[in-house]
């Protein structure tokens, strides 16, 4: 059953559920974060539109800066303010920042340890139309692997405002993922956040699920259709990838006994692997990744191209049964 602490949508499996972006949570979560804090800046590379970095620029005109096409020059930029005592948010795609602008992300700012927080928006193969060439899907590796980088990566609209706004009071660099297309609002604000804490968002005793992403959403679909057939799933949102949740991951394995990870991501060097990492040291058991399996994103349709790579609940559930007949 869904856990009652989650506090989750009444609506959970409404066709009338509400959809909207995460990155539209970034555009007004670090609005209000601005409000509070006079010392934000935010910085973008000729997409405010995308990125939703606009709602700032409109808001906070003296605290905004155009950097144009030049994702490199924007990261050192945004580490020199930080070392000034500014708080500077830089946006773009992911697969420009921290894709194209990864040596400076290790360099300036995480070398020198400073405060600046990286917006990743459109990742994933759900950018859809856009292709392989911006479909950022190796993001969550690059940046899990840098000394003094916390990853958060948000499931929905109401998630991504509060890990915005909770960043922006955290010290230290900061990597925020967000997807394009508009998705279910299954949270509410009265939902558990905090970074670096998975949160159960179903409880279950046979398996576990851990999810990160709009795909979370994906995992209680799983979750629900393999109730139909007297599988009980744990669904954990592990929206922090760095500092891992350790103890509620390696707790729900001692419970459960069996683990699939799922990720909008590359099946190697993302979520998936964090938690294998976890686990082998800590607490094996049997346990399945659901990813993009080594291979580039494509064009096409967001849903089209989520299930050619074997993303959604059908495959979900698939990997559920697989891992429970290595636990028998």
């Amino acid at each position: 059953m869904i856990n009652k602490k989650a506090k989750l949508v009444k609506n959970l499996f409404s066709k009338d559920i509400k959809l909207i972006p995460t990155r539209n949570g970034y555009g007004d979560g670090v609005v209000e974060a601005g409000k509070k804090d006079k010392n934000i800046i935010v910085l973008c590379c000729d997409l405010t539109d995308s990125t939703k970095s606009g709602s700032f620029a409109k808001a906070f005109p003296d605290r905004f800066v155009e950097v144009g096409i030049a994702e490199p020059n924007m990261t050192c930029l945004a580490a020199g303010m930080a070392l000034r005592g500014k708080i500077p948010f830089i946006s773009s795609y992911a697969m420009f920042s921290p894709g194209r602008s990864w040596e400076q992300v290790r360099t300036t700012i995480c070398y020198n340890k400073t405060n600046v927080k990286i917006v990743g928006a459109h990742a994933g193969v759900s950018v859809g139309p856009d292709g392989a060439t911006h479909q950022a899907i190796e993001d969550i590796a690059i940046m899990r692997v840098l000394p003094t980088m916390n990853v958060i990566v948000p499931c929905d609209y109401e998630e991504t405002k509060k890990a915005t706004m909770a960043v922006a009071k955290l010290k230290g660099a900061c990597y925020l993922r967000f997807a394009r297309e508009a998705t279910p609002v299954f949270t509410t604000p009265a939902t558990p956040f905090k970074i670096g804490k998975a949160e159960v968002f179903k409880d279950g005793k046979d398996v576990t699920i851990i999810a990160c992403g709009p795909l979370v959403y994906e995992a209680l679909k799983a979750a629900k259709e393999l109730e139909k057939e007297k599988i009980s799933v744990r669904v954990i949102n592990n929206h922090t990838i760095k500092p891992l949740d350790t103890k509620t991951i390696i707790q729900s394995a001692k419970e459960t006994g069996a683990i699939v990870t799922v990720e909008e991501h590359q099946k190697n060097g993302g979520l998936g692997s964090a938690v294998a990492e976890c686990l082998v040291e800590n607490y094996p058991v049997p346990m399945e990744r659901i990813g993009v399996n080594d291979r580039f994103g494509e064009s096409g349709p967001s849903d089209v191209l989520l299930d050619i790579f074997e993303l959604t609940s059908p495959f979900i559930v698939k990997a559920v049964k697989k891992v429970l007949k290595r636990k028998a």
